[in-house]
Formats: structure tokens, C-alpha cells, sequence
């Protein structure tokens, strides 16, 4: 892996951006957009877009900027803290880990903690743990200590976990490549682009709020007012025991999903067609995927003023909304490659064409 590219994932996944909360992630997406464009759009949620290109149509590519955490709920007479999730979570994969919470003055490590095991009734150790049985352990002995501390009812709670390539190097890990990889896969399409003619204007960077209601796709899509639009994420690899194809056939290392469908959409299918054909005249691997449940920024963008044809283009992950997540190196590879030979077709003739009447 080439330097660059390490310390773009390294700073793109160790960066907190809580939902609600992305001021920090939003200033290391700026501060990488700017080698790239002085072009810059930010809506008042904090989306950010990169634009390279110039007139119509317009393109917008992005993934999400946020991450699944939690945030300070109250805190205990005895100093410790309650929480509530921001984003989706299964109470199996909490118990022990450690959290950051990011508070006004500083950042303070805790650990998620309940009621011991030893104590819990055979009943009890059959059922997952409701997260507000659960409590965060930040070493206080009392709420005034906490509040000591700097800790305040509101705070945004992350997660920990460094990146790191595992032995097979292509395996990285990492806590929130759901969605720091797309936010990757929008920004090196942004570098690859940059010096290109391109046949129309590319808005390309990372919305808010994803993990909460897709708020900040709402708001760029309306800013932007794009004729066609990308979202990048993350799907869910079935390629681990206990998995059916039934349930997910998606691989690491196999090329990037293209979505037919979620709960959020359906993609326009003159536009999923076109960026199928442009995959296999360019041969470059790709996945299929028919999902019942979760979405994507995409449910926002599609249905923006008239309507957006708009193609989700993902990367398997293992492992998300938790502590830790699996992506390979190829799929972001290729991810990156059939997005840019997708928007260097898109002049104004081919989006009308798809535009255009079935």
C-alpha cells in the first residue's frame, strides 16, 4: 500500500464524527478536499462537497461522513454514565469495549460495563442486555467527580479501534469504515478526476446524519440539484461461518456491490443498467445485491424536487455497527475505478438518455 494512501485511511478512520457531531471529521474531509478543488460546498447541516468540472449536468458522488456511537444520557450518583445509542446497535457486541468520550475541555477513555455475569439468573444469561442496563466505567467516584472531569449530559461517545492492515495486508481493519469508506472511495475520485475534461461539473465528498435518517443527504442533494447521483457504503459480507447466500453473498475481495435494491430504493434502471455495462466493458469485478432491510443516502437523493436517477456503489465490510470492521484494499481499488470511468461518460446526451422516457 502506498504511503498516501495508508495515512488517508488511517486519518479517515481514526477521525470521531458522531451523528450530530461530525465537527471533526468534517475539518479532515475539508482540509483533503482542498488539494483538490478550491471549489467548495457545504451545506448548514455540514455535508461537504468538492466540486472539478464545469456547467451541466452535475454529478454528485458521496458517501457518509458519520459513525455509529452513543451519547451521555445522564450520569449516575456514583459517577457513572448512562447512554443511548446514535445509530444502530446489537447489545451482544458492547459489553467490555472500550469508548472515548468527547467532551467539551478533553477526551476521556471509558469502558461499557453491567450488572457481572456471576450474579445474572440462567434466565437472564439466555437474553441480549438491553442497552440501558448498560453503563459507561470513566474511573469517577461520584457525579461531581465526573463533572470534574469535563463530562456533560449530551456528550458524544466513540468508539476505539486503530487502523491496521492485517497479515494478509489487503485485509484492513479499522472502527468505521461504515462509511469512512465511502468518504475515501469520494475523495480518490476527486484525485483521479481532477486534471480530467470532464463532460460535466463532479460535486463529490460526504453528508451528516446518515446513521440517524439520512438528514444530511436531504439537505446536500437540494443544495447540489444534481441530474444524477452516487452513494458509496458499505454492505454486509456474508463470506464468514454461519452465513447463507440466502442471507447476503457478498465477498471481500470480490469488487464492489451494486445495489438493485434496499428498503430506501430502487435504482433507476436505465442508470444501474449503464453502470453495469461500463463494469464489464472496463473488466472490472463487481457484486450484486438485493437487500430487504437498511438503506442508504441514496433513499434521500432519488427522490429529491423531480426525482434523481441515483445507483448505490458499496464495498463488502465485515462486522459493522460495532467496535471493529473488515474491508479489502481491491474493492475500495475498484470501487474508485468504475466510478470514474462511469463519470467521465456522463456528458449531457448520456444522462438524457437515461433521463429519458422508458
Amino acid at each position: 500500500m502506498e504511503r498516501a494512501d495508508y495515512q488517508l485511511m488511517q486519518g479517515l478512520t481514526e477521525t470521531e464524527g458522531l451523528p450530530g457531531f461530525e465537527d471533526r471529521i468534517y475539518r479532515f474531509m475539508k482540509k483533503e478536499i482542498v488539494t483538490y478543488t478550491d471549489d467548495i460546498y457545504s451545506d448548514n447541516l455540514g455535508s461537504i462537497v468538492g466540486k472539478i468540472g464545469s456547467g451541466e449536468p452535475k454529478v454528485l458522488l458521496a458517501g457518509h461522513m458519520d459513525e455509529v456511537g452513543f451519547i451521555v444520557s445522564s450520569i449516575t450518583k456514583d459517577g457513572f454514565l448512562r447512554f443511548r445509542p446514535l445509530g444502530g446497535w446489537w447489545g451482544h457486541v458492547l459489553l467490555s469495549q472500550r469508548v472515548k468520550v468527547l467532551t467539551k475541555e478533553k477526551d476521556l477513555t471509558g469502558i461499557i460495563g453491567s450488572k457481572a455475569p456471576h450474579v445474572l439468573s440462567p434466565e437472564e444469561r439466555k437474553k441480549v442486555l438491553d442497552i440501558d442496563k448498560m453503563f459507561i466505567d470513566i474511573g469517577a467516584s461520584s457525579r461531581k467527580e465526573a463533572e470534574s472531569f469535563g463530562v456533560a449530559v449530551g456528550d458524544p461517545i466513540a468508539t476505539i479501534c486503530p487502523f491496521e492492515p492485517l497479515p494478509n495486508e489487503k485485509m484492513l481493519l479499522s472502527r468505521t469504515w461504515d462509511n469512512r469508506a465511502g468518504c475515501y472511495i469520494a475523495l480518490k475520485v476527486l484525485a483521479r478526476l481532477k486534471d480530467e475534461a470532464l463532460p460535466n461539473s463532479l460535486y463529490s465528498g460526504a453528508t451528516v446524519q446518515e446513521e440517524v435518517g439520512l438528514r444530511g443527504a436531504e439537505t446536500l442533494v437540494n443544495m447540489v440539484e444534481p441530474s444524477i447521483a452516487f452513494a458509496t457504503d458499505v454492505g454486509v459480507a456474508g463470506d464468514i461461518p454461519g452465513m447463507n447466500q440466502e442471507e447476503t453473498g457478498l465477498s471481500l475481495g470480490k469488487g464492489p456491490i451494486l445495489s438493485f435494491m434496499d428498503r430506501s430504493m430502487i435504482p433507476h434502471r436505465k442508470l444501474r443498467d449503464f453502470v453495469v455495462e461500463t463494469a464489464k466493458e472496463n473488466r472490472i469485478p463487481y457484486q450484486t445485491d438485493i437487500m430487504a432491510g437498511g438503506g442508504t443516502d441514496a433513499g434521500k437523493f432519488h427522490i429529491a424536487y423531480k426525482g434523481v436517477p441515483t445507483m448505490v456503489v458499496s464495498v463488502p465490510a465485515r462486522y459493522i455497527h460495532s467496535h471493529v470492521s473488515i474491508v479489502h484494499h481491491d474493492d475500495l481499488d475498484h470501487a474508485i475505478d468504475l466510478l470514474c470511468e462511469v463519470i467521465k461518460k456522463l456528458d449531457k446526451d448520456t444522462i438524457h438518455g437515461i433521463i429519458g422516457l422508458h
